[in-house]
């Protein structure tokens, strides 16, 4: 059931992130009046669709999971700044909750993650030994 879940989110949030990324570089008129809203420049939109299509690619790939590591903590970062950018400019809390949301499920897929797809991390003999 685990893997399951870890499945459809992961599959929401890389369907979400290639859609907001591709978006944002074909210069989608309803992502150009959100970044329009929140007085965003509108070449960050460059910057942004290529992060997000990267980050997708990169968490649903097989393999590389210090890349994903990378991947998940861009997507809460600019989900964060997002949400931020939205209360800086005292928006309606209706559109503040697409990037509550996306960071909910960027959540839910990074703690759901199988062994497999996790970054290892190496542990010298100091570490094991008890005094």
């Amino acid at each position: 059931m685990k893997l399951i879940a870890y499945w459809v989110a992961t599959g929401l949030l890389t369907f979400i992130l290639l859609f907001s990324g591709i978006g944002a570089l074909t210069k989608q008129d309803f992502l150009i009046e959100a970044m329009l809203n929140i007085d965003f420049p509108l070449y960050v939109m460059n910057i942004l669709g290529t992060d997000y299509t990267l980050a997708a690619i990169a968490i649903i790939a097989p393999g590389f999971p210090r890349l994903k590591e990378w991947a998940y903590a861009g997507v809460v970062f600019a989900m964060t700044a997002a949400f931020a950018s939205h209360v800086a400019i005292g928006d309606t809390f209706e559109n503040m909750i697409p990037p509550l949301v996306i960071l909910s499920i960027t959540v839910v897929s990074y703690m759901l993650r199988p062994k497999s797809r996790r970054l290892v991390t190496i542990r010298t003999e100091e570490t094991h030994h008890n005094p």
